[in-house]
């Protein structure tokens, strides 16, 4: 009889179970588990104070667990040192030597390791060439703009080969348009090098335009793990849907016949039934690009099921897209419910777009299947209007 041996993990693969730190009486990561694929980019996302930090700095060695484990490439790292594990981690603070040259700050991790000197210089001209900065390798950082600082610090830390680079925020310092180049740049890098990525940022369009998969955190645990367009499309709950772009959150109570959600302003139908018994608390939330708008004058639409009347109180010319914010109208024959929302923000592409102006009457609606529904004990992240 023959046994087929276990293959070894991939180098880059990363495996977190169990993990937990705490700082005093307060938990910043809360027994989590995260499996990590090799060549994957991966964004930890969360708002300050979620553990995403920590556990980035638990993988890298800078921070000891209380519990749990960590295993890189299969092999179990918790008690090693930073520079024994197959990591490295660039930080939003580049942290380059301001008297060394580009290709100095380069070679400094290979020369501390006692590195052949003509590999070095092999290795840091491969390095500089990926990131694009060969012609800047006699000039000082100081001599660099923020966005070639950046790379800098990513070819110091590729020139090592990881199997895993952690990314600690480290487009925060850079302004907008560089920003969104640097996204670019980041996510073809890591697709031609084929390494693990690990990105931690507080920002859902890095994340969402750069990512494989996405693991939203809350209060040092993942609140949902699956790739950009599920987290944004389908999110998991309130908090995600929340979070992850704008919502507009509309609340009130499960009908009478427990098939929508009843607001003073509109009855909500979704997908499916609302997961709660006739007037127990519901949220629907509903994408502001979701959402159609129409003049009442001439219109074919009626108010009913996922149409609600209102009155233009804005209008946002954003570029590619109109904003307009609208004021529902509230319907007599419904008591207020406690917690609804009097305001819709809907965002339209430019193009033909309805030419709306504040003061004008309109119906806005949306599709059942573009609804998803909450009970309101799950709490929202507040992204909608008042």
């Amino acid at each position: 009889m023959t046994t087929t041996a276990t293959p070894d993990p991939p180098s880059g693969s990363v495996t977190i179970t169990g993990l937990t730190k705490t700082y005093g009486q307060a938990t910043a990561v809360d027994g989590l588990d995260l499996e990590i694929r090799a060549g994957e980019f991966i964004s930890l996302l969360g708002p300050s104070g979620c553990g995403k930090t920590t556990t980035l700095r638990m993988i890298a060695g800078f921070e000891k667990p209380d519990s749990g484990s960590i295993t890189i490439g299969g092999k179990d790292v918790i008690r090693l040192a930073p520079y024994q594990r197959d990591v490295n981690t660039v930080f939003q603070a580049y942290a380059l030597f301001p008297h060394k040259s580009v290709a100095e700050n380069v070679a400094y991790g290979l020369q501390q390791r006692r590195t052949p000197r003509a590999e070095v210089r092999e290795r840091v001209v491969e390095a500089l060439r990926m990131v694009r900065m060969l012609d800047f390798a006699d000039r000082g950082p100081a001599q660099l703009s923020g966005g070639q600082q950046q790379r800098v610090a990513l070819a110091r830390a590729l020139v090592n080969r990881p199997g895993v680079l952690l990314l600690d925020e480290p487009l925060g310092a850079l302004d907008r348009q560089l920003r969104e180049e640097m996204q670019v740049e980041l996510k073809l890098l890591q697709s031609r090098l084929g390494i693990t990525f690990v990105f931690v940022t507080h920002d859902q369009g890095e994340a969402l335009a750069m990512s494989d998969r996405i693991a939203i955190m809350r209060a040092g645990r993942i609140e949902q793990l699956a790739d950009a367009d599920t987290v944004y499309n389908q999110p998991a709950s309130a908090y995600v849907a929340g979070f992850v772009g704008q919502q507009n959150f509309l609340h009130g109570e499960v009908s009478a016949d427990g098939t929508t959600v009843e607001t003073p302003s509109v009855m909500i139908e979704g997908p499916a039934k609302p997961d709660g018994k006739p007037g127990e608390p519901h949220q629907a939330a509903v994408r502001p690009e979701l959402i159609s708008i129409e003049s009442r004058n001439g219109t074919h639409l009626t108010e009913g099921r996922n149409t609600v009347a209102g009155e233009v109180l804005q209008v946002s010319p954003l570029g590619e897209v109109i904003q307009y914010l609208v004021k529902v109208t509230e319907r007599s024959d419904r008591l207020g419910l406690r917690f609804d929302q009097t305001s819709l923000l809907i965002r339209r592409p430019t193009h033909g777009a309805a030419r709306l102006a504040p003061g004008d009457q309109v119906l806005c609606s949306w599709a059942a299947e573009d609804v998803r529904l909450f009970p309101l004990d799950t709490p929202s992240t507040a992204r909608s209007p008042q």
